[in-house]
């Protein structure tokens, strides 16, 4: 008799892959415990390069940079001064002109035929003192013999000086009739700028000081004079808190390109008071403009240099960043580790800020990679290197000092 033997439960309810999978874990487990060994901690990044200008205490001009106008020095009004009809201009309008230039001819002929009217008048009164003076004296020798009576003589006396006064009266009238026919042609007063014709050809002119007179004017360009003004808190910037002609040494001009004029001018008008209205005070430069490079009406920047100032530092203008507190420079201190500086900032200077306090000589500035500097972190500074070089030796492109003072704040 045959007896089935049933096999024992497996403990995993007889899966075999479930087995191996448990088995699989199982060795991982103790392989990990058995080797000890942890994940180590990713390497800490490299110093960041940095260039760093070296701060040295300078002196520069003390200086104020404000909007300016140009005017002429003199605006001098072209008027007629004989009445008639304007036959022709004689200057092209907007030119500059020379002083005594023709501008303008006035008709003539009426002022010809006064002016012979004139001299025929002057002939006739010279004719009757010829003729005065002859009868007085034939009348003075009449009275040595008693011929006439004193009266006579008197009266011949009289009627001489009355025609002298005739002909003085006759020539006075000629030198007028002259002086107007060459008002006739009407000429610039003084050397400048001619402004547009007021008059047209064929305009009837009459003589006074209303606008029928009026026929154009000229600007004076050289000198030229420059019309500014500073704010109260401008010239609480300068020692002493205000600008006088002692101070000031001289005024440079800024043209709308970009250029500076070669020449300084001279402040020649402070206005006495500060304007209530606006809280400034009136200034007048003048200039020298031989070549007319200056036109009037040109808008330019004027920079009053008022002395030097000693002690200061300059740094270039990406160096300084502007926040909600004020102004602040980034310097790599004893241990080459990144330390914000606040700074007291003055004016530009060509392409660097003027710094009047927060640094010290010696202090190294960081002047790029401005976006990636953190408080604290360490940096690897290098004095600024020329173009195209690293301090390696190796080629690379050359540090710039652009970043703009809105890529800093954003």
């Amino acid at each position: 008799m045959f007896r089935t033997r049933i096999p024992p439960a497996h403990p995993f309810g007889g899966c075999p892959l479930l087995c191996s999978l448990v088995f699989l874990v199982v060795l991982a487990s103790g392989c990990s415990k058995s080797g000890g060994d942890t994940p180590k901690a990713p390497p800490a990044p490299p110093p960041l390069p940095v260039t760093v200008i070296a701060m040295q205490p300078t002196r520069v001009p003390i200086s104020i940079e404000v909007m300016a106008q140009t005017e002429g020095a003199k605006e001098t009004e072209v008027r007629a001064q004989v009445g008639g009809i304007l036959v022709k201009r004689l200057y092209q309008e907007g030119a500059p002109v020379k002083a005594g230039q023709p501008l303008f001819q006035i008709d003539r002929k009426p002022y010809n035929i006064a002016l012979a009217q004139a001299r025929a008048s002057l002939v006739e009164a010279k004719a009757k003192v010829e003729q005065a003076a002859r009868e007085e004296a034939r009348l003075r020798g009449l009275l040595d013999k008693n011929y006439i009576s004193r009266k006579a003589y008197d009266d011949a006396v009289s009627a001489h000086a009355m025609a002298r006064a005739a002909q003085q009266v006759a020539e006075a009238a000629v030198r007028q009739a002259e002086l107007n026919l060459s008002y006739t042609t009407v000429t610039a007063p003084v050397a400048g700028i001619s402004s547009r014709a007021l008059k047209s050809e064929g305009n009837l002119i009459s003589t006074g000081s209303g606008d029928q007179s009026l026929l154009t004017s000229i600007q004076q360009s050289n000198p030229m004079w420059v019309r500014f003004s500073l704010s109260e808190s401008d010239m609480a910037r300068l020692p002493g808190g205000r600008l006088t002609q002692e101070t000031v040494t001289g005024v440079e001009l800024k043209l709308p390109d970009g250029s500076t004029y070669p020449l300084k001018g001279q402040l020649n008008f402070l206005a006495s008071s500060i304007d209530p209205t606006l809280g400034t005070q009136q200034f007048r430069a003048e200039f020298k403009n031989p070549d007319g490079v200056l036109l009037p009406g040109q808008f330019v920047r004027a920079r009053i240099l008022a002395g030097e100032r000693e002690g200061v530092f300059l740094v270039p203008q990406a160096a300084v960043t502007q926040t909600e507190q004020g102004y602040l420079v980034f310097v790599a201190d004893a241990d080459n580790k990144v330390a914000p500086r606040p700074v007291q900032v003055g004016s530009w200077q060509g392409k660097d800020w003027v710094i009047l306090g927060g640094l010290q000589a010696g202090d190294r500035v960081i002047a790029d990679n401005l976006m990636k500097l953190r408080p604290g972190a360490p940096v690897a500074p290098h004095p600024p290197q020329a173009a195209g070089a690293v301090p390696d030796g190796k080629s690379a492109p050359p540090t710039t000092l652009s970043t703009s003072l809105a890529e800093r704040k954003g």
